[in-house]
């Protein structure tokens, strides 16, 4: 049985910084989920220990991607535009073709990774993401320079970055080791409230491709 793991909390800084010891990653705009694959299967549960029921097909696609595996993944479900920018509003109304980015390994196989450097746990991340084209994407990080990745993120209207400290376990306690900055110019945060409150029709499809603007 796999353990039952309680979401990493983010903390909130306004400005960017640079340092070297840390990394830095796109925040894509969507759901918060952690991925349980086990014995063929796929559940995907919010921060809030709700399992998410709206989002089978992806949930079996996650689980063909890694067939024969038990791993407990952190990430963010997306829909994704037709230049691989995140839309919310195609995830919130169930309109898009949903990916799972993951940006954590912690549980692989019978081994708990959550006590193990950052870095350590992505690496073997990157290692268990399919080469073939997949529902399940990878969340690239660059080191140090992130002031570099947050002016990026502005000048195409997305919606942040987080830093990470490149040394740190996986604990939920831990308030400082992940740190957010939002783009205070995002223009999909405008009426966001307001969607919140509405419940999501019925899901359609449409296409999307992946973003890469980290090399």
């Amino acid at each position: 049985m796999l353990p039952v793991v309680v979401p990493m909390r983010l903390a909130v800084r306004r400005e960017a910084f640079d340092h070297p010891d840390w990394v830095f990653e796109l925040k894509f705009d969507g759901f918060r989920s952690l991925a349980y694959i086990d014995d063929g299967g796929c559940r995907l549960v919010s921060r809030n220990a709700n399992t998410y029921k709206s989002f089978g097909k992806l949930a079996e696609d996650l689980a063909t991607a890694l067939p024969a595996r038990r791993v407990i993944l952190d990430g963010e479900i997306v829909c994704l535009d037709r230049n691989g920018c995140p839309v919310f509003n195609e995830l919130f109304y169930r309109r898009g073709d949903p990916y799972f980015y993951a940006f954590d390994l912690l549980y692989h196989d019978g081994e708990d990774l959550r006590s193990l450097p950052l870095l350590e746990r992505k690496r073997r991340l990157q290692d268990l993401i399919p080469a073939s084209p997949s529902r399940l994407l990878y969340v690239s990080h660059i080191a140090e320079r992130g002031n570099d990745l947050y002016r990026e993120v502005c000048r195409r209207d997305l919606e942040g970055i987080v830093a990470k400290w490149q040394h740190g376990p996986y604990a939920w306690g831990d308030v400082t080791s992940w740190v957010k900055i939002k783009n205070p110019t995002y223009s999909q945060i405008i009426g966001r409230f307001e969607h919140l409150q509405r419940k999501p029709p019925a899901r359609r499809t449409a296409s999307a491709r992946v973003l890469q603007i980290v090399s």
